[in-house]
């Protein structure tokens, strides 16, 4: 076990160098970050002082390892857009968008694992056929469009939720909420739906085909020959083997949830890093840019890490073969 532990923190160790090394190379290749800050009428000695005051006047690794070592202490410098550490603006949007993640997540798997198991195990009935035809829109549809869809129908026409923001939210700390308000509650409605739609179809079509799978095994036929209920049999046994590479698509796919907010966001104008990123991207504001880059990476190795270990501990043929 502890050297699983240890190999897998080498892996992400290495991975969040590659990805530094990506967002770093975003300073060099994207534009000249002191043309950005100063403008095209600064004169040759402010140039040269900003050059000397970041760093910019180094060799290519010093540069880099300069970036690793505030990286490791949560510094990305100044937005180039807004004048304020990039640090701050992560801080006040992060919230946003972890709240609105978590809530599609929640969406994907409350709805697609009940639905994957109706439609395996009532094969040929209306309802599964409908469900079926839902997550074929859900995989086949582009997110702006289920967005907009839902902003036309449940706000323009229907007016019964908002169309874009958080409303109304509760400050703890740094952390905002939109959970303990009713307001706040209703806005989230939406983009959760539309941002956990799709994992929610491959969440739903990956139970389906596992639980047929597993209840074509000889241990399901063992069941049902010792008399056990279908309940027993299909939440007992089948439903229990099903859900091990579930839980390692869930875990992928809440990673995707989080960096794939950003058309959702969009949508929505939402005020989380995927907003934030997309504003980046018109100001080529590097800095912002590197940072959501780095802390996304990290988001995925975390998640990645925490879903190896618990594969580890819940399938047992992982412990008596070498990893």
């Amino acid at each position: 076990m502890a050297a699983f532990i240890l190999r897998r923190l080498g892996q992400a160790v290495l991975v969040m160098l590659t990805v530094g090394l990506i967002a770093f190379a975003l300073f060099r290749f994207v534009g000249d970050p002191v043309i950005f800050m100063l403008g095209q009428d600064a004169t040759p000695e402010d140039r040269v002082r900003v050059t000397q005051l970041l760093c910019l006047d180094r060799p290519f690794y010093l540069q880099y390892a300069a970036f690793v070592n505030n990286a490791l202490h949560g510094q990305f410098g100044l937005s180039l857009r807004q004048v304020r550490p990039v640090s701050t603006l992560i801080v006040e949007r992060l919230p946003a968008t972890l709240e609105l993640s978590f809530m599609a997540a929640l969406f994907s798997l409350a709805a697609g694992i009940p639905m994957g198991v109706y439609t395996a195990l009532r094969r040929n009935s209306w309802l599964s056929h409908v469900l079926l035809g839902i997550s074929l829109a859900g995989v086949s549809l582009p997110t702006f469009l289920i967005g907009i869809l839902l902003i036309l129908f449940f706000s323009v026409q229907l007016g019964w939720l908002p169309s874009f923001g958080r409303c109304d939210t509760v400050q703890i700390g740094w952390w905002s909420t939109g959970l303990l308000t009713a307001s706040g509650l209703k806005a989230l409605i939406l983009p959760s739906i539309t941002l956990g739609l799709f994992q929610m179809t491959l969440i739903q079509r990956l139970v389906r085909s596992e639980m047929l799978e597993v209840l074509r095994t000889d241990y399901i036929r063992f069941a049902r020959a010792r008399g056990l209920t279908d309940r027993a049999i299909h939440f007992g046994h089948a439903l229990k083997n099903t859900l091990v590479p579930v839980m390692t698509i869930t875990g992928l796919q809440l990673g995707a949830i989080i960096a794939f907010s950003i058309i959702t966001e969009q949508v929505f104008q939402w005020p989380g890093m995927g907003l934030l990123f997309i504003q980046a991207i018109g100001f080529a504001d590097v800095p912002v840019m590197a940072a959501y880059l780095c802390l996304i990476g990290l988001f995925f190795v975390i998640i990645n890490l925490v879903v190896d270990l618990l594969y580890y501990a819940v399938d047992p043929r992982l412990r008596i073969q070498p990893i």
